[in-house]
């Protein structure tokens, strides 16, 4: 088996000589950091650490938005991430109000039920924020903290993305901040006949406690995850949907938008995978996995993985699967992920095809998808 190495990444990085001239710096301070010994390292990610605190100032957003979207690389943009993390929980912890604010990825798999409809849409608005939270508060959530509330609204990524952090830090030192819904817009799900489907939404809220307490050190969800599921699925259905609404353990801001990617992403994967392999092993047999990349001008960053299942005895039965890469992942992350549930599934046939392919099958002109009987010796779009 072959391997796809960070050397193979698809995604296309800006040119570091055109990143504005405060990005620039910092970008440059990130990969002198991570080349230098650790007391060196230490006084960089310190001037690091400087720079982007005070691009958490309200109304920097979009300087901050300017810092990540020219960082050239992978390990630049990852080392910057953390940085950042850090500066937000040290935010987080400064003065005697103590607010933590906080978001719970869900990943919601939701479809419609029967062909009597075509389209419905879940409004993504909470009946019962307070009975979640009461759960979560019955089991110990949050490190045990009391006084936590949850807003009534799900809401996307871009509620708690870069460009709005700033100004969301600001507002927990505001009077409004008793209300954990304070600007948030909910972000309805259309959906349509078919397959269910997989979508990422975010339940922000926020906590009061004393500021050197760390409510959200915990990476589990514990015994409240089972109850506010159901609770949650109830809340979110429209007549005719069904719903399944998993939660992630609340994190900061940056951390929940990361893991709720990540989460959605591996949900799809098993989803598809799932699917894929019951219908190819009722009708003609054990599947062939094939792993590629491939340069994809409409994914993030103009690249992709993409995973195909076929069968020799059914070329028209091979089904495929796009997984986006984000700037956070590293490539060969995102392949072990997808060679670790066709393990799960027990598929011993998987194929991990070195390089980087083009977008579209030339015949075809669909998405290009490699099948394990019909690799060619050179295949278009190689790198």
């Amino acid at each position: 088996m072959h391997s796809i190495s960070e050397a193979a990444d698809p995604r296309t990085f800006p040119d570091a000589a055109a990143a504005p001239e405060d990005a620039a710096r910092l970008h440059a301070l990130a990969a002198a950091s991570q080349a230098a010994n650790a007391q060196e390292a230490a006084t960089l990610d310190a001037m690091i650490t400087g720079a982007l605190a005070a691009l958490l100032a309200p109304g920097q957003g979009e300087q901050l938005v300017a810092v990540f979207a020219t960082a050239p690389s992978v390990a630049v943009y990852r080392h910057l991430w953390r940085v950042l993390g850090q500066c937000e929980r040290a935010a987080l912890a400064e003065g005697s109000l103590g607010v933590t604010l906080f978001a719970l990825p869900l990943v919601i798999i939701a479809g419609i039920d029967g062909e009597d409809r075509a389209r419905a849409t879940l409004p993504c608005v909470l009946d019962d924020a307070e009975l979640l939270a009461s759960m979560m508060r019955e089991h110990g959530a949050l490190a045990g903290n009391q006084s936590f509330a949850l807003a009534n609204v799900l809401v996307g990524s871009a509620a708690i993305d870069l460009d709005r952090l700033p100004d969301l830090l600001a507002w927990r030192t505001l009077p409004a901040v008793a209300s954990p819904g304070r600007g948030f817009e909910p972000a309805p799900i259309a959906l349509s006949s078919g397959p269910e489907t997989v979508h990422l939404r975010f339940l922000p809220g926020n906590a009061i406690a004393a500021p050197t307490a760390d409510v959200l050190r915990s990476d589990e969800v514990g015994g409240w995850g089972m109850p506010f599921t159901q609770s949650l699925g109830r809340q979110l259905a429209a007549p005719g949907t069904s719903v399944l609404a998993l939660p992630r353990a609340p994190q900061s801001l940056l951390r929940a938008l990361w893991q709720g990617r990540v989460a959605q992403r591996e949900t799809g994967a098993h989803l598809f995978a799932a699917n894929a392999i019951r219908k190819l092993r009722a009708s003609v047999g054990e599947p062939t996995a094939v792993i590629s990349a491939h340069c994809a001008p409409t994914a993030p960053g103009g690249g992709e993985v993409r995973l195909s299942l076929s069968s020799p005895f059914d070329a028209k039965a091979a089904e495929g699967f796009r997984c986006p890469l984000y700037p956070l992942d590293r490539i060969g992350d995102v392949v072990a992920m997808l060679t670790d549930l066709l393990g799960q599934c027990r598929v011993s046939d998987v194929r991990v095809i070195p390089g980087v392919h083009g977008d579209r099958d030339p015949v075809t002109g669909l998405p290009l998808l490699f099948k394990g009987d019909d690799l060619p010796a050179q295949v278009p779009g190689w790198h």
